[in-house]
């Protein structure tokens, strides 16, 4: 993977990252019960992404 490719990869890994952190304060901070969850839950699930994303960049 070229050097350029890494970069990407890591930009697309902490553009989902500060998306993932404003759905979850969204999430805490204007909903309640079953929306609250489902969007807590769309964030942590976007980590699975995030790690790979990461992990490619790394190497």
């Amino acid at each position: 993977m070229s050097p350029l490719d890494k970069m990407w990869a890591s930009f697309i890994a902490i553009g989902l990252m500060v998306l993932a952190s404003l759905l979850i304060t969204f999430a805490r901070n204007k909903t309640t019960g079953i929306i609250r969850f489902v969007l807590s839950l769309v964030a942590f699930l976007m980590f699975i992404p995030i790690f790979i994303y990461m992990v490619v960049s790394l190497f």
